[in-house]
């Protein structure tokens, strides 16, 4: 799709440029809002869906919210950590959620997350301030729920959340 297509081009021309830095990425507040709008934009549309099913296997979810006071005392690394398991848990719910939805509006939409969710889990994993590369071995809390749209309301609270504000963090030490 063409919006997703423009999200991984975009991800895939920062990381070529500045050899795996956040730098353009993070210091074009644009990108993070248009970022916000697609996750808004596919929890609409995932909810004028026609009957989508209750799913069979619960999708595992990641507890997103979070005081500020709270993320404002952690490491950007820290910070980068528990996105990336926020993100892990996401993508899977998207896939096995996949698995489960014959409808094809749905489909398309769980897809579409899935694309979007994965790319910044990608894209995440490159970055890296301490020593040694990001292990799965987090276990983020976490919410198993049976409604397909409340992966995409976690998927855009997380967007608009944690990952605005890591960003924003980013870019008072990148873009001086």
């Amino acid at each position: 799709s063409p919006p997703g297509l423009f999200l991984l081009t975009s991800f895939l021309l920062h990381v070529k440029e500045d050899r795996a830095s956040p730098t353009r990425l993070v210091c074009d507040n644009r990108l993070i809002q248009k970022y916000i709008m697609e996750a808004k934009d596919m929890e609409m549309r995932v909810g004028q869906c026609q009957a989508l099913p209750a799913l069979t296997c619960p999708a595992v979810l990641p507890l997103v919210d979070f005081t500020f006071q709270q993320w404002k005392s952690k490491s950007n690394e820290t910070k980068r950590r528990e996105i990336l398991c926020d993100l892990a848990l996401l993508v899977g719910a998207a896939a096995g959620a996949q698995g489960q939805v014959s409808d094809e509006c749905g489909a398309r939409q769980l897809s579409q997350l899935y694309r979007h969710a994965n790319t910044f889990f990608l894209l995440l994993q490159t970055f890296s301030w301490e020593a040694g590369h990001w292990e799965p071995s987090c276990s983020p809390h976490s919410m198993e729920q049976t409604h397909i749209t409340s992966i995409f309301l976690t998927y855009r609270q997380l967007v608009q959340g944690k990952l605005r504000f890591f960003f924003h963090d980013l870019a008072k030490v990148l873009c001086k």
